[in-house]
């Protein structure tokens, strides 16, 4: 796992060389290991590398790498599990190859030079972000996964192209001086996060998953006119897609796998591939263990593959409603591994919170970016590599939206929506810690974690929602940008949840688990668990994330995927072989904290200090008296603003650091 960042443009040598050692530096948290910088002053072109030594860890893997033909320069983060194949293909096809060591960035260049990018990606099974300097034709070349386990930024600043894996990167750029888009954080206070392919930043983007992205010297000096949220060409710059989820999900419809028993075998030999597929590595490797359905039977078939007890790691909570640590712990005991847990408090939780815009770069509110940078640190004391289980969830219908959503839509269609609105007055008008109470009152099979935020969620909704994809375009959205609350220019900037991207799925909730997919997994899951890890210089595989597993997955009916209302069906199958039914199942309550606990206790000094009305109006981002209206309604405990006001702290916080110039 690496660092990777560019300059293209026109420097002087000198400038060339401060500015990329500069923004490679910048990384040295993703990659301690190494560091290595290539330029070519005559093109205009700078690569930068910053090298965490996981396979070959010796001189044989130092980037920017040359291919064996002398036409490529390549920067690479991430990992090709599938290399040491692909080295057998190149030699069969072309003689022995004369290879300096074992790495897999040596296999990427040299099928480079044999097969050409496009053909070379169609074989890799794995994570990247790379960056292709070609010589002969002066083009640049950015690379993105199939579906954005590695992070790739690009944009235009003082006419100058920069790129890198984090938009530290970018910033560490001398002439960087771009302006917030306020469009863009609408869209963050929708969301909670920033979606693809914008950025907190005006003229630089986020290339989205299985896109590659091309340019030449027509194309470094300014941004394109034409939105980028499609394939495109422009002058100089063009974007294509060279894998779409889209298509394999449509594609998938006439080639269903009907027999259960069929889908099981295959489904659970494709599990065993992966996860040996990811034990690759020189140095130390363990797994994430939240005790759940996902992250249990990764390690379980960790456990069966591996002649060593696995390191298991898993961060509980003092808060009992949202502790889930002894559930891990359960689990690591059945499985014979070597368990490391840790229970943290509002005082842990604070010393995270000042990194939090560092590591992300930009405002991101998903508040179980506190535990997981927590697990990380815990994990790194004592391995280099963690497989997780994310994903499984968007491929296997975990989550609870999926059950609810056309159960909610059946069950409130008749109703008008003046009806809608007052039924969500209503609710509201029941204090939160009233609905918590209800919903651990219900019995066991019912019992609903959180209670309130979700009772006070469905209101809002009730308010907005006029069909069964808008009850689950609501349900991805933690916060609603109440009129005003940003000062923005009142532009809505295209996203993916547009539903033109799922228009060919049929079924309701698989639209729901390919707009997940194409969405909230890069631009939120993904984004947390890389920079949560990639702060402590961990690297994070998620076995899930196969495309030969992805694909297969879709091929699997949603009647079997949720079965009878129990959701993962086939993966909890799979489980039970290993881990009994009575260790897993529980009501899913997700990777969450009591930040809207913490911000009225120990850490209200904290968050008073940031949403302090007269700064709120200088700063000139939000309306300072929405704010404080959200503010006293949580404070109150009438309502429960947690994911608003996190949004508006994170932000606030990232620009207390960052020092943005106001426009």
């Amino acid at each position: 796992m690496c660092g990777i960042t560019g300059i293209f443009g026109s420097l002087r040598k000198e400038e060339f060389e401060k500015s990329i050692h500069r923004m490679s530096t910048s990384l040295i948290h993703r990659g301690p290991d190494d560091n290595g910088v290539w330029i070519d002053e005559k093109n205009g072109i700078a690569l930068g590398h910053q090298r965490l030594s996981v396979v070959d860890l010796s001189v044989a893997g130092h980037q920017p790498m040359m291919s064996p033909c002398g036409d490529f320069s390549v920067v690479f983060n991430g990992e090709i599990y599938n290399h040491l194949q692909l080295r057998e293909e190149l030699n069969n096809s072309k003689g022995k190859q004369s290879w300096r060591g074992y790495s897999d960035t040596e296999t990427l260049v040299a099928a480079f030079s044999q097969w050409g990018i496009e053909k070379t990606l169609n074989r890799l099974v794995g994570m990247f972000a790379i960056a292709v300097w070609h010589l002969k034709s002066k083009n640049l070349y950015l690379i993105r996964d199939r579906f954005g386990e590695k992070p790739l930024y690009y944009g235009w600043s003082n006419n100058v192209f920069l790129f890198g894996s984090e938009l530290k990167a970018l910033r560490a750029y001398k002439g960087f001086n771009n302006l917030i888009d306020r469009n863009a954080l609408s869209l963050y206070m929708r969301y909670m996060y920033i979606p693809a392919p914008y950025s907190i930043f005006k003229n630089v983007y986020k290339l989205e998953p299985g896109c590659i992205l091309k340019i030449d010297k027509r194309g470094m000096t300014q941004s394109p006119k034409k939105s980028l949220i499609e394939p495109f060409n422009s002058k100089g710059v063009s974007i294509e897609k060279w894998y779409s989820l889209s298509c394999v999900a449509k594609n998938s419809q006439n080639n269903l796998i009907k027999d259960e028993n069929k889908a099981l075998e295959l489904l659970e030999e494709a599990l065993i591939e992966s996860v040996k597929s990811q034990l690759i590595s020189d140095v130390p490797l363990g797994a994430f263990l939240s005790g759940g359905v996902d992250s249990s039977v990764v390690v379980a078939l960790m456990s069966k593959i591996s002649p060593y007890p696995v390191k298991t790691f898993t961060i509980g909570f003092e808060e009992s409603a949202f502790n889930e640590a002894v559930y891990a712990k359960d689990v690591a005991k059945h499985l014979g591994t070597d368990h490391h847990e840790m229970y943290i408090t509002a005082h842990d939780a604070y010393k995270v919170i000042p990194k939090l815009h560092t590591l992300y770069d930009e405002p991101f509110a998903d508040s179980s970016q506190i535990p997981t940078h927590l697990v990380s640190e815990l994990a790194r004391q004592h391995v280099t590599v963690a497989l997780s289980g994310d994903a499984g969830d968007e491929l296997f219908g975990g989550y609870n939206r999926y059950l609810w959503g056309e159960r909610i839509w059946n069950k409130i269609r008749w109703m008008s929506p003046i009806m809608r609105k007052n039924t969500g007055t209503v609710i509201k008008k029941i204090p939160v810690h009233i609905w918590d109470r209800v919903g651990h009152l219900l019995p066991n099979k019912y019992r609903v974690a959180s209670m309130g935020n979700k009772a006070y969620r469905m209101a809002n909704r009730l308010k907005i929602v006029n069909s069964l994809d808008d009850i689950y375009s609501s349900l991805v959205t933690e916060g609603f940008n109440e009129d005003g609350l940003v000062y923005d220019n009142g532009l809505v900037l295209k996203t993916r949840l547009s539903t033109t991207n799922v228009a060919d799925i049929n079924d309701s909730v698989h639209r729901m688990m390919l707009w997940d997919s194409l969405t909230y997994l890069p631009d939120d899951i993904l984004t947390k668990v890389d920079r949560a890890a990639m702060g402590v210089s961990l690297e994070t595989r998620i076995p899930f994330l196969d495309h030969r597993l992805v694909e297969l997955a879709w091929r699997l009916p949603l009647s079997m995927k949720i079965k009878n209302g129990d959701s993962k069906w086939p993966i909890k199958q799979i489980l039970y072989k290993y881990v009994s039914k009575e260790l897993i199942e529980r009501p899913k309550a997700g990777f969450s904290v009591p930040v809207g606990q913490w911000i009225k206790g120990p850490l209200r000094e904290w968050a008073n200090d940031l949403l302090d009305e007269t700064r709120i109006q200088r700063e000139g981002y939000f309306d300072h008296k929405l704010v404080r209206q959200l503010w006293d309604q949580h404070l109150s405990g009438l309502y429960d603003q947690t994911p608003r006001l996190w949004a508006i702290l994170m932000f606030q916080a990232w620009l207390n650091d960052y020092k943005v110039p106001k426009n």
